[in-house]
């Protein structure tokens, strides 16, 4: 059915909603429907929506003088709001709401949610990789944002990068006290929410961007979908390719999602609120945004290839061969050959690591789940896994730090 699109919604807010690999059929199963004329509006809105708070300080930012207040923010982000000795008010304000968790945090719950990624292992990362990071780049619009940076531009080294830093990201958040007001992933999640902000003035700026077209650079729609793809939708297709999990573990992901969310600026309407309400949600965004163009392909490629650049210590050569067919033969299980070639990247590989993969892990995590204490002990040997995977991403001498692939827009870095 074709829909109306009123007049303040961008043009790249389609008509029609598209088909969605992977979680389309999923959805269907779950007797899930595609989002009804409300819902199909209210995605296409927010894409005019940016993250109010942050672009109000950063706003005062400049005006008081970005090199007087960014040391002041730094000391906040570092140390808490109280260390800053009479802090600005508008720094004080934007620092105790953030600092402050909404009522329906649940610590408990989000501890398990910590424990139930690291326990994934290198499984959870390169699901992650492979299937919602590359397939991604079928979201042309988020693209655009991208093209407009030096991560897009920058080649065969743009896409793992990113996904790097990414990583480096999420790994604060899912370690052991992550996401507590002064935490690794509290603090790197407010860094990345500043760099958002940065990207959104810097790209909006630029001569190349049509506000009517595309909207507000990292909008509301784009922050919320990339949100459920880097931590919900991992924990999605590991089903598929083996792994068990409880109803508690599934809602624990969730409730870790939502506050990781809350503290990266989207707006609590958009955050799930338990299992059935996150996939619907991702399968909503997915068929509102599932758009290739010809910047699918320039990104996807370099991000398929990149497995040839990564860094083993021994029979590098073969090293590299084996894992780029890996991650495609991932990708092509989850994304489908249909996908695969609007994304400009190899269809032939079968799915070989996936299959190889599912009865380990349904042992493995069936394991977990029966023995006390097994669970525990996968956490540490996988988020063990999961740091050194970072030095064969990027080698032994770059720290992987956040934000160093937009440096040089504004105060980024």
């Amino acid at each position: 059915m074709t829909r109306t699109r009123p007049s303040t919604i961008p043009t790249r807010h389609p008509e029609d909603p598209a088909e969605v690999p992977v979680l389309g059929p999923v959805a269907k199963v779950m007797r899930m429907r595609p989002p009804n004329d409300a819902e199909w509006a209210a995605i296409g809105e927010a894409l005019t929506i940016g993250d109010r708070p942050m672009d109000e300080l950063v706003e005062w930012m400049y005006t008081a003088g970005m090199g007087k207040v960014r040391p002041l923010f730094d000391q906040a982000l570092k140390q808490g709001i109280d260390s800053v000795p009479d802090a600005p008010e508008p720094l004080r304000a934007f620092f105790t709401q953030v600092e402050t968790p909404p009522a329906w945090v649940d610590w408990k719950r989000i501890e398990l949610g910590e424990r139930i990624f690291q326990a994934a292992g290198l499984d959870g990362i390169y699901l992650a990789r492979d299937v919602p990071f590359l397939g991604g780049f079928a979201a042309s619009g988020i693209n655009r944002t991208l093209m407009l940076t030096n991560t897009g531009k920058s080649g065969a080294t743009g896409g793992g990068r990113r996904f790097a830093e990414t990583m480096k990201w999420a790994l604060d958040v899912i370690s052991d006290g992550g996401m507590r007001p002064g935490g690794s992933g509290f603090r790197s999640t407010l860094h990345v929410r500043l760099i958002h902000t940065f990207v959104r003035r810097h790209v909006a700026n630029l001569p190349e961007w049509s506000t009517e077209d595309w909207g507000v650079p990292v909008n509301q729609t784009d922050m919320a979908v990339t949100m459920l793809g880097a931590l919900y939708a991992p924990a999605l297709t590991s089903m598929m390719m083996g792994n068990v999990f409880t109803p508690r573990e599934l809602d624990a992901i969730v409730h870790l999602t939502r506050y990781v969310g809350w503290v990266m600026g989207i707006e609590d309407h958009y955050l799930p609120t338990g299992f059935l309400d996150a996939t619907k949600q991702l399968y909503h965004y997915l068929t509102v945004l599932s758009t290739p163009d010809e910047t699918s392909i320039e990104l996807a490629r370099p991000m398929a290839e990149d497995p040839l650049t990564w860094h083993y210590p021994n029979l590098t050569a073969l090293h590299r061969r084996i894992a780029w067919a890996q991650h495609l033969s991932i990708s092509t299980a989850f994304l489908g050959r249909r996908r695969m070639r609007q994304l400009g990247l190899p269809s032939y590989m079968p799915p070989w690591y996936p299959v190889a993969k599912f009865p380990v892990n349904m042992a493995r995590s069936g394991l977990g789940i029966l023995v006390p204490g097994w669970r525990t002990r996968q956490a540490r040997a996988g988020l063990r896994a999961q740091h050194a995977f970072i030095t064969t991403l990027i080698g032994p001498e770059d720290d992987g730090a956040i934000g160093g692939s937009v440096n040089y827009i504004g105060h980024a870095a």
